[in-house]
């Protein structure tokens, strides 16, 4: 995949300080993002952009604390803006805050500091109070991914002026900042009303039809002048790959999201343009380790020798990926680049399962179209190649219907699809007995401990060396398989520019304010 590195500036200084490493610096336009003119071509202002996007139903939401589908997340990232986000290069961007700064040596308490001159769709000026009635309504909202910010003392959430808040911890965190960077924290008004939503995105709210089509039209009142290019924003569901194909091949849409691998040259002859991004997007296998087999490491250890990673990135991904080593976040400064890559050994797998007890094993492996591009075909290679290891597979092909209902979670062996995340904000979703999303029943005392210090240290390096602990303890005896990262493959119309690489969600993460038309 092209880098991104190639074409994207360096992220805005972090100010936190440098023991920690981790603070937000100012913004001084920080969401300009340095492409050159050449990479991009010709901009003009003007015209009705429209993206065809993956999926979509009758329970589409205009939320942004509830968003679920790609149509979710690509309303969300119009309408409303967070406090940071991770920009192209993965690197953490003041949006909505001008900086982040300890203001305790103990990392419990934080002063947030918000940029000025920012406006909702309403008028309404930005301030202390709406990120304090959207932090609150954030963790209010039952079932929703935002764990980490459950340390927040709600009751000492304090407005120190119209654009500065005080935020107390219940326990210190040393990448607090990393939490609010997450793209479901958009932030609204103290008056927000989801029948008439408003936010301080680019696109204001227009029309909205669930499972079909939204409107947004430019808002004017933007705080950043020169943004967004086009007059109107429109996003399609379609829940088809060929029909999201053909309405950009016929002209129906300008770009669509999660181009099927095997398109890629029947797009670009058309003319249209691929954009392929290098991503920590992963489909791993989840074993729980609470149940049998997989309650004995020995058998965990055994699985992740039998896959031939090479084989899997080339068939499952089309090439359209690159092997992973059993540990997630690899763009984490603190990821474990130094732990053995693993291969597939099958001498040694069959060796592990015969000291577990296993002489000839069987087990079920549940998978679904529904999890992402490559799902299944990974499940049916591993099939094969288990059998070098005298183990048989038998796949279970759900619809995503079964695979994420009542069982979701709780599946002895599975597969399952994560965004790019940093390290402990992947923790805190999936790794954590009180995670929401803790698929592998992981539970290791040792391992808790070292994320509890890590979230205390507030020197870089002394966290990190704490961090690489706990990540070989996941690589020796977790109930993740992590064969690949995927890369993230779109499409976009040759009449239109402003799409780079990107490292988050699909197309150049959904921020259609640097779009227009050639």
């Amino acid at each position: 995949m092209v880098s991104r590195r190639d074409l994207l500036r360096t992220t805005a200084g972090l100010i936190v300080g440098s023991a920690l490493g981790t603070g937000l610096g100012s913004c001084g336009d920080a969401n300009d993002r340095q492409v050159s003119s050449a990479a991009l071509g010709p901009r003009k202002r003007g015209g009705v952009l429209r993206i065809g996007v993956t999926g979509g139903s009758t329970d589409d939401t205009l939320d942004p604390h509830k968003s679920v589908t790609y149509p979710d997340q690509a309303r969300m990232s119009n309408l409303y803006e967070p406090l940071f986000r991770r920009d192209a290069a993965y690197q953490i961007e003041p949006v909505l805050a001008q900086s982040l700064e300890a203001a305790s040596p103990t990392l419990d308490e934080w002063t947030l500091r918000l940029r000025p001159g920012v406006v909702f769709h309403n008028g309404k000026p930005l301030d202390a109070d709406d990120v304090i009635f959207s932090l609150r309504r954030i963790i209010d909202l039952p079932g929703m991914g935002a764990p980490a910010l459950r340390i927040l003392d709600l009751g000492a959430l304090q407005k120190i002026d119209p654009l500065t808040v005080r935020i107390k911890l219940t326990q210190p965190h040393a990448s607090f900042q990393d939490e609010l960077a997450q793209y479901y924290l958009g932030i609204v008004p103290v008056d927000f009303d989801l029948k008439a939503p408003v936010g301080t995105g680019p696109f204001r709210f227009g029309t909205f039809i669930p499972g079909q089509q939204s409107t947004f039209p430019r808002f004017a009142g933007y705080w950043h002048q020169h943004e967004p290019y086009v007059d109107e924003l429109v996003i399609v569901d379609y829940p088809s790959e060929r029909a999201r194909l053909d309405a950009l091949l016929d002209g129906s849409v300008h770009a669509i999201d999660n181009l099927p691998q095997n398109q890629v040259a029947a797009v670009k002859a058309s003319g249209a343009n691929v954009l392929i991004s290098e991503t920590g997007i992963w489909m791993p296998f989840t074993m729980r380790v609470d149940t049998p087999p997989f309650d004995n490491v020995l058998v965990r250890q055994a699985f992740r020798l039998i896959v031939d990673r090479d084989q899997m990135v080339s068939q499952a991904l089309g090439g359209q990926g690159r092997v992973g080593n059993d540990m997630y976040a690899p763009f984490d400064q603190c990821y474990s680049k130094e732990l053995p890559q693993r291969k597939q050994d099958l001498a040694l797998a069959k060796s592990l399962l015969n000291r577990a007890g296993h002489t000839a094993l069987k087990v079920e492996l549940v998978t679904s179209d529904g999890i992402g591009a490559g799902a299944v075909a990974a499940a049916r290679l591993f099939a094969a190649q288990a059998r070098g290891a005298g183990v048989e597979v038998a796949v279970r092909e759900v619809d995503s219907g079964v695979f994420y209902g009542k069982d979701y979670l709780h599946w002895p062996f599975a597969q399952d699809y994560w965004f790019t995340r940093s390290y402990l904000p992947q923790v805190t979703q999936g790794s954590l007995p009180d995670a929401p999303f803790n698929e592998c029943g992981w539970n290791d005392d040792s391992f808790k401990a070292l994320i509890g210090k890590a979230r205390e240290e507030v020197n870089r390096e002394k966290r990190c060396a704490v961090l690489r602990e706990a990540q070989k303890i996941e690589y020796d005896r977790g109930g993740y398989i992590i064969w690949s990262f995927k890369n993230q493959v779109d499409a976009y119309s040759s009449k239109v520019t402003g799409f780079v690489p990107d490292r988050n969600l699909p197309l150049s993460s959904f921020q259609f304010r640097y779009v227009s038309f050639v």
